[in-house]
């Protein structure tokens, strides 16, 4: 077992990794920038650094800061959590390199899953279902592009190929679109990403975001723990998820599990991993592979009762899995909301000082969070600071649990979206389930 972790993150999935590590008894370091050493996983780890200025390229991002803190402390391994360097196949690499553990896949598995053309094109041989598109790196020539989008009929997504997160991403609706649109893309590409590579995939007008939740140790066995439903989502980033998905029969997720599993066992997969899917007219097709451990991995571990971070530790530390695929249990129904400082009406950030902080409680509610009375949101990084969760014995049960939640939650000082999720969950399409991936966007426009 692995004796010793060095947690590369912060906020909340630094604070998850940190509990866990604690259950399975193993020491931890946290490293963080210069406004974060108030935060509670820094306080409680057996070690702390310092690895460098509020600016994520100067501490989270900074790979050799993170290898010397490992080294200064004689870790055995290096957790990343989401985010940050959680896909990077060069940090993996040079963790890999300097003889310690990367809790997550093999370097070489990052660097095909982290380029989108690469990974379809393996998903596709590993029999996955597949979005029609262009399967390599667009030309400059806007002709050629807009006669290779016409076979598979516009709209079409331009696509960044080293993209996440939301972003070097656009829908074009026409050809008379795509020469801007691949300007505009490129260049938020190139900002975000360092590289403007791109690609495109047909546009489907009413899908829905379905995820399947895996995990793989290293010889061979992996299970699926069932799908999330991710649908409602702002731009791209997701506000609420759910499992189970609500309209889709288990026989379709028994179905597409297995092949994400088989895939798992042929690409040499290991730990926790994420096949996500656009669902529309009862077919999944495969978008990437998100290859860490997701911001809502909650609502899994509320419905499965599998903790999902130990059991990341326990296969990178070289342990089989003790689950087989008949042992993965589902009951109930569990929400996720993603709570970010942020205004509700504008979605500007928010940071600044929070005054006051009273988590909600209860039968079925959990919050994951980083935030307490006193705290200050900087201005720095993601606007997430808090998960709540609420588990049910079925989804009207889970709903209104989470009503009940967000109004317990007191967060005094700055803003947070916590007014625009219960409007979501009291709307007539979260109720009956008839919502897709452009269902938030014309909510939030039909508003103003």
């Amino acid at each position: 077992m692995i004796e010793k972790i060095l947690i590369a993150n912060r906020g909340e999935i630094a604070l998850r990794i940190l509990r866990a590590c604690r259950k399975l008894g193993i020491k931890t370091v946290a490293v963080h920038s210069t406004v974060d050493r108030q935060l509670p996983h820094v306080k409680m780890a057996d070690e702390s650094v310092c690895i460098g200025k509020a600016d994520p390229s100067k501490s989270y991002l900074n790979i050799p800061s993170i290898i010397s803190a490992a080294e200064l402390t004689n870790a055995d391994a290096i957790h990343p959590g989401y985010g940050f360097l959680s896909e990077s196949a060069t940090f993996a690499e040079i963790v890999e390199s300097n003889k310690f553990i990367f809790i997550g896949p093999p370097s070489s598995v990052l660097k095909k899953m982290g380029d989108k053309i690469k990974a379809k094109k393996a998903m596709k041989d590993f029999g996955v279902p597949c979005i029609p598109g262009y399967d390599g790196i667009l030309p400059d020539d806007v002709k050629l592009n807009i006669k290779e989008a016409k076979k598979i009929g516009f709209p079409i997504m331009l696509k960044a190929i080293h993209g996440g997160g939301g972003r070097g991403m656009m829908i074009v609706q026409s050809e008379d679109e795509f020469a801007d649109a691949m300007k505009i893309t490129k260049t938020e590409a190139e900002n975000s990403f360092g590289n403007g590579d791109l690609y495109f995939e047909k546009f489907f007008d009413k899908p829905r975001h379905i995820e399947i939740q895996v995990m793989c140790d290293n010889y061979g066995n992996a299970i699926h723990l069932g799908e999330r439903d991710c649908s409602l989502q702002r731009r791209n980033q997701k506000v609420i998820e759910e499992t189970t998905a609500i309209n889709i029969s288990r026989d379709k997720i028994s179905e597409i599990g297995k092949i994400c599993t088989d895939a798992c066992e042929q690409l040499g997969y290991r730990g926790a991993g994420t096949f996500e899917f656009l669902y529309q007219d009862d077919q999944f097709s495969f978008i990437e592979m998100n290859t860490r451990i997701q911001v809502e991995h909650p609502v899994t571990e509320l419905l499965t009762g599998i903790d999902l971070i130990s059991e990341q530790i326990k296969v990178a530390s070289g342990e089989k899995l003790n689950l087989t695929q008949q042992d993965v249990q589902f009951k109930g129904h569990a929400i996720e909301c993603r709570i970010n400082a942020e205004d509700p009406n504008n979605f500007m950030p928010s940071p600044g000082l929070i005054k006051v902080f009273h988590p909600p409680g209860g039968p079925g509610i959990r919050t994951d969070s980083h935030i307490y009375s006193g705290y200050t949101v900087p201005p720095n990084y993601d606007s997430m600071i808090a998960k709540i969760i609420a588990y049910g014995e079925d989804r009207t049960s889970a709903i209104k649990k989470m009503l009940f939640a967000l109004d317990e939650t007191v967060i005094e000082g700055i803003k947070t979206n916590i007014k625009l999720h219960k409007r979501l969950l009291k709307s007539d399409f979260f109720t009956t389930g008839d919502f897709t991936i452009n269902t938030l966007n014309a909510f939030i426009k039909d508003a103003k």
